[in-house]
């Protein structure tokens, strides 16, 4: 079981942490050549993280920060134009992906249908605590469906503005099916070079 750090947070990976689930996640059959084979990199897991409040499953979620913010300002937005934004996951670090990609074999499930649909532990934007997946009433989560709902129209004339990209559209390059419900936080750089 993970251990809750004493703000409540999640436990996160560091980089020793990581490079042992890699390895175990090799170990079960993700390839040696996963990252390049796909167009993905290992993903470093934020020293901090603020909760954005209850999923679905009134579990509590959490984002880094800056993400965070820039989520909770777009829900906010979202709801003024009667848009109820759900959270279904939020950041969750490579151990916890190694544990969903463990009980998916069990499952009986072969290990390319599962990265089908999930990245690798060690290279998911989850691990960032920058991605959210979302879903709205009346939708089921983590279902194409999604793309039919007001909340995807929405996100898909708005998200932008609040740095929020969608990450896996159809046939994107990395080879994980199409995501309509996971959007990705992106700094946005300022004029001056810095990010916001």
């Amino acid at each position: 079981m993970t251990a809750i750090p004493p703000d409540g947070a999640p436990e996160r990976c560091g980089t020793l942490a990581r490079r042992e689930v890699v390895a175990a996640a090799r170990a079960i059959g993700v390839s040696t050549d996963y990252g390049s084979a796909r167009g993905l990199r290992l993903v470093r897991e934020p020293a901090h993280l603020a909760c954005i409040g209850l999923d679905i499953h009134q579990r509590r979620q959490w984002l880094a920060p800056a993400a965070a913010r820039a989520f909770l300002r777009m829900r906010s937005a979202a709801a003024d134009d009667g848009i109820e934004l759900q959270v279904v996951s939020a950041f969750r670090s490579a151990t916890y992906q190694l544990g969903i990609i463990r009980r998916k074999l069990e499952r009986g499930q072969a290990m390319a249908e599962i990265l089908a649909v999930s990245a690798a532990p060690g290279y998911s934007e989850h691990h960032s605590g920058r991605a959210v997946d979302l879903t709205c009433p009346g939708f089921p989560a983590l279902e194409e469906a999604f793309e039919h709902s007001p909340a995807f129209a929405w996100l898909g004339k708005h998200a932008e503005g609040f740095g929020f990209r969608l990450s896996y559209p159809r046939d994107n390059p990395h080879g994980i099916a199409y995501e309509p419900w996971h959007w990705c936080w992106h700094a946005r750089r300022r004029p001056n070079g810095s990010r916001a």
